[in-house]
């Protein structure tokens, strides 16, 4: 009996379950952000891009080599073994190397290079660039266009997130809308089921006609028809929000009525300049920024091509051991200086990728400019939408507050048989139109407010 009397007290005592919070932008921009395909597909291609700049390193990278020759069949019986390692100079077209090549046997008199002392040949040298390639060559061009390709594609990430997070905002506030439309007519239906139940008292005591009672359950089966297709309609913006709103697997979740906030997100652009509208930040128009800044590089990598090639070579070498069947020759420390010098006496290889280059930027820059108008006019656009969308959130609840004074007013009315059911049915569905437009005019300032936000890059407040 003891440990009923326990039990029932902690049921007693038990806080009743809380329901379901209410869905909230942040959280559907928090789980778009990192669940979308489209942000993961961006991600992907930013790796990709990453995955090029490295490739493209390899150019600089530390290079061996070996070779080995042998003569089987002949007169001379030479063999001798080779390797050498190259590395590539980051600030000129030129390149380090270092060798070392041992051989046995004799050589042809026109092959005496082939011997060395019994301990080999060390080698080391440099070649370096004077005139072309000293400043601009392939290898540092490819790897400032990839690396500018990898900010390309951050940036095209950050372009296809707000693009995502826009319309998770939109589908979100679509949701809301449909929500407090359905609330609107589920209110009136209730109303005119509250009332059946009135007159059906008043029929039977033969204070109203019989037809009332059928008049008004016409207007129930209406109300309930228009309650129908608001939920209809909430179904289907559910059912698109769950592109947005995804769990743990990034699995769509279609959020449950219960889950309805009572009002749309109260969003305000901030930091809004109107004498700074076009920020350079801005990933599309940084990454125009950043395509200028590679046909730069291919510009100077194509006038380039226009200078005299002259290399500098510089080479000491230093056999060691016994000296070989070379002679005494070789134990000397040698030095070595050269220079290589070529011009092209046509240089319409470059002529055509400099007009080439030139051409694609100015038709960026003509695209940059459009952009920047582009920019300035939707902004400002947007921000005249903002305005005039607040005004009429405040006609309109001005509206709805009178209206549904009328209604409560016309309601006591014929409740105390001072007033006609068609009037009073009237009165209702003109508060219910009321609030209706109220509903629209709070929706259009919410998303007039979103797309301003996602106009003006706020990260932060698209969630990223």
């Amino acid at each position: 009996m003891i440990h009923r009397l326990v039990v029932l007290l902690l049921v007693l005592l038990a806080p009743v379950a809380a329901g379901a919070a209410p869905l909230t932008l942040d959280e559907v921009l928090r789980s778009s952000a990192q669940h979308s395909p489209a942000i993961i597909e961006a991600l992907a291609r930013e790796r990709a891009a990453s995955g090029r700049e490295l490739s493209a390193n390899g150019a600089f990278d530390l290079v061996f080599e070996a070779e080995a020759l042998a003569r089987p069949l002949g007169y001379y019986d030479g063999v001798g073994i080779e390797g050498k390692v190259t590395s590539p100079l980051r600030d000129n077209g030129g390149n380090l190397y270092a060798g070392y090549r041992v051989s046995r046997g004799s050589f042809a008199p026109y092959d005496g290079k082939g011997y060395t002392n019994e301990l080999g040949e060390l080698k080391v040298g440099a070649l370096f660039s004077l005139m072309r390639d000293r400043l601009v060559d392939e290898r540092r061009t490819a790897l400032g266009i990839a690396a500018a390709d990898v900010e390309l594609a951050r940036l095209d990430r950050e372009l296809v997130a707000v693009g995502v997070q826009r319309r998770a905002m939109a589908a979100y506030q679509q949701w809301v809308a449909a929500g407090n439309r359905v609330a609107i007519f589920r209110e009136l239906l209730g109303l005119a089921t509250e009332r059946q139940t009135s007159i059906d008292r008043q029929i039977a005591l033969g204070a109203r006609p019989a037809i009332l009672g059928v008049e008004n359950r016409q207007n129930i089966v209406r109300r309930n028809a228009l309650l129908v297709r608001a939920e209809q309609d909430l179904a289907v913006a559910a059912n698109a929000l769950s592109f947005f709103w995804r769990d743990d697997l990034g699995q769509p979740r279609v959020p449950e009525p219960d889950r309805l906030p009572d009002r749309l997100p109260n969003l305000r652009p901030v930091g809004l300049d109107p004498a700074n509208l076009v920020r350079p930040d801005r990933p599309d128009l940084a990454a125009i920024f950043t395509r200028l800044d590679q046909l730069d590089a291919r510009l100077r990598l194509a006038e380039n091509q226009y200078e005299p090639r002259l290399d500098l070579r510089v080479e000491a070498s230093k056999d060691i051991g016994a000296v070989g069947l070379g002679g005494p020759t070789r134990t000397p420390t040698e030095g070595f200086v050269g220079l290589r010098f070529a011009v092209p006496l046509q240089r319409r290889q470059a002529q055509g990728r400099i007009a080439e280059v030139k051409a694609e930027q100015e038709a960026l820059q003509a695209r940059r400019h459009l952009l920047e108008d582009q920019i300035q006019v939707e902004v400002k656009g947007l921000a005249v939408q903002v305005e005039a969308s607040a005004r009429l959130v405040t006609l309109a609840e001005e509206e709805s507050r009178l209206s549904a004074s009328m209604a409560d007013a016309e309601r006591r009315r014929f409740t105390l048989g001072a007033s006609d059911f068609i009037v009073v049915n009237l009165r209702e569905e003109a508060a219910a139109d009321a609030r209706l437009r109220l509903v629209d005019a709070q929706f259009r300032e919410s998303a007039a407010n979103a797309e301003l936000i996602a106009a003006t890059i706020d990260l932060r407040q698209l969630g990223l």
